[in-house]
Order: structure tokens, then sequence, then C-alpha cells
């Protein structure tokens, strides 16, 4: 599986660490990690608003297979990125939270708070919430009598989220031009998207609507 990492400014100074944190848990279930950043506080400032936007384009074209985003409560990221179609994203704060999700919502993005509650051992809770979230394929269920039902609500809410919401294609088209020229802005974005999208037509749509 491929994962990507997707942090805001204000965030930027926990890059390394959570990257290398994600990255030696990942490659332990033989997953790949993509930094797409943000790197540093320097302008232009990515916020959870224009995260959103790339963490949406990142899943529809194959780009990665899986989210990991965050701001300082956490709880901006998420709600952007669930305003987007295709993203099931859930706030995850501990372990427990981080498992739970993927049996039994098995969503596809997760948001962490860098900020508030991140103190002494902060990284300790970041490497074990990333082994909760890869020890097990999404989806299981929890607990096991549950699991059908859980399957089941999964697959109505996808349903709802078509209905719901605007492809894509619609929102790199129709939404504030600077806000989405300024969600692709990073160094390596569109190098990873590039070089890891399943959909190729779709890379070709953002350079188009980027370059306008």
């Amino acid at each position: 599986m491929r994962v990507a990492l997707v942090m805001e400014w204000s965030t930027s100074a926990k890059n390394e660490i959570v990257y290398n944190t994600l990255k030696k848990v990942a490659a332990s279930y033989g997953h790949t990690v993509d930094n797409y950043g943000q790197f540093n506080m320097e302008a232009p400032r990515m916020t959870y608003n224009q995260n959103a936007i790339l963490i949406a384009t990142i899943l529809a074209s194959g780009a990665a297979d899986f989210v990991v985003t965050g701001c300082g409560t956490g709880e901006g990221a998420c709600i952007a990125a669930n305003a987007m179609p295709g993203v099931n994203c859930g706030l995850v704060i501990d372990p427990s939270d981080a498992y739970l999700f993927t049996q039994i919502n098995n969503g596809n993005v997760v948001s962490l708070p860098y900020a508030k509650g991140y103190g002494w051992g902060g990284e300790v809770n970041l490497e074990y919430v990333f082994e909760k979230l890869f020890a097990q394929p999404g989806g299981g269920g929890y607990p096991e009598s549950a699991a059908q039902s859980e399957k089941t609500n999964y697959g109505i809410l996808q349903e709802l989220k078509k209905v719901a919401h605007h492809d894509i294609r619609y929102i790199l088209e129709n939404a504030d031009h600077d806000l989405v020229k300024m969600a692709f802005w990073g160094p390596d974005t569109m190098k990873f998207l590039r070089a890891n999208a399943k959909d190729q037509d779709l890379i070709d749509f953002v350079e188009k609507v980027i370059a306008d």
C-alpha cells in the first residue's frame, strides 16, 4: 500500500518526526510513504482547505491508497477532508482510535492533532497510533458480531457520498482558482502524482487547471 503524508503549515515543524515515524512503521508492514509536506512555515502556507483538495486528488487518481493528515487539533483537517468526494476521514488521537477507525469505518484518511495534547512522549504515541493503523487490513469489523452490519453501513455511506459531493474534476475547475493552484504548489507534489497515479488523465486535468 502507498501512503501519503499531507501536513499544513502550522504543524510543519513536526513534519520530519511524523514522516520518519510513519515511514518506519509503514515499512514494517510493507507499505511505502510519500511526504507531500508542508515542510516549513514559509509562504505559501498550506492550510487544511488546500490540503483537502490535494488529498481528494491523491485518492481519486490512485497516487496513494491511504492518507495521513492533521492540524493543530485534527478537527479542521478532518472536517475539510470529509467535505471532498471519495474521502472517508477519521479523527485519530490514540491507538485505539486508529484501530477501531480502520476496522469499523474502513476509511482512507486519518487526521491527527499535532499541537493539542502533543507533549512529552508525543512521538511515542505517534508510533503506537501508526502501528494500530496498519495492524490489520481495513474493514475487518469490530466486534466480530457487528462486522456485517458495519460493512453494509460503509457501502451505504459511499453511495450517499456519490450523491452528496461533486466529482473532483468539477471541484478543481469551479473552486477558487488560487485555492486550487496552491493545493499543488509543493516541491514534490506533481512529481508524486505523475509517478504514482493510476488515473493519468486526472493528473493531465490538474496540470491544465493550474496552468490557466
